[in-house]
């Protein structure tokens, strides 16, 4: 998982990197300085989000698209 896709999945659950942190019980240190590109994201880390939000890959690129594109100013479509 890249930095981008750890972010959209925080972004579109609407969480602080603190709230995010909490909720996949990791530091909030931890989170900002993989958002950062200081840190890379562990297949430990992977599995906590994946298991907290119950997502699997086509989901997380899923959600990395939408964030992406409203982003850009698109009008939601969902």
């Amino acid at each position: 998982m890249e930095k981008e896709k750890l972010k959209s999945i925080r972004t579109h659950f609407n969480m602080t990197q603190r709230e995010f942190a909490k909720a996949i019980n990791c530091s909030y240190s931890l989170i900002a300085l993989v958002e950062l590109g200081k840190r890379r994201i562990t297949e430990d880390l992977e599995q906590k989000v994946k298991s907290k939000f119950k997502l699997d890959d086509d989901q997380i690129n899923y959600i990395t698209f939408i964030v992406e594109e409203f982003g850009k100013g698109m009008k939601p479509f969902i």
